[in-house]
């Protein structure tokens, strides 16, 4: 199974980001699984890159050619895609997982989230998505989407279909049964 992963091109304030981002790469790693993120080595990008690639995991990241020198694409992983846009690195990152995990971010990550969640809405994927809420940083976004629900703009079963864990081995795991799932 791969993983692709949005999160952050900058660590954040809090080392809780770091310490989970580190974490998330070790697990993909020691289940076996692959990556597949943005392709920078920069951030929580670069500390989840490296955390993968330590414990003996694939790592596919896929970069626009205009961000390969902001962004600074990592030398080190696997498989490096350079795509013309972030239309492209959207698609190809979409095409290369299994399921979607949203770690923290700015606002490219909330985007890459919410696009691939309307993906999901409008059936084009069945692949399960979700976040993990380190440190409570998704915890007003995920209170946000439910105001959505009781309000009428959200139906309860796509509000369900966003996984929020706080913990890495059960969120994979719920992932992981969803993936199942839907394969059956």
């Amino acid at each position: 199974m791969k993983i692709c992963v949005y999160l952050g091109s900058r660590e954040g304030n809090d080392p809780r980001f770091v310490e989970a981002t580190e974490a998330l790469g070790r697990a993909i790693a020691s289940r076996g699984w692959g990556l597949v993120y943005g392709g920078a080595r920069n951030g929580l990008m670069g500390r989840l890159a490296d955390a993968c690639l330590a414990g003996g995991g694939e790592v596919i990241g896929v970069i626009p050619e205009h961000l390969v020198q902001r962004e600074v694409s990592h030398p080190s992983v696997t498989r490096l895609i350079r795509v013309d846009s972030m239309h492209e690195r959207k698609a190809a990152m979409a095409a290369h997982a299994d399921a979607f995990v949203a770690l923290p971010g700015g606002i490219g990550t909330l985007e890459e989230l919410f696009e691939i969640w309307t993906w999901r809405y409008l059936a084009l994927h069945a692949k399960p998505l979700g976040v993990l809420n380190t440190a409570d940083f998704y915890t007003p976004l995920l209170t946000f989407l439910d105001t959505t629900v009781e309000h009428g703009f959200l139906d309860r079963r796509t509000r369900e279909t966003l996984i929020a864990d706080e913990q890495i081995e059960s969120l994979l795991d719920r992932l992981a049964r969803v993936h199942a799932e839907a394969a059956l």
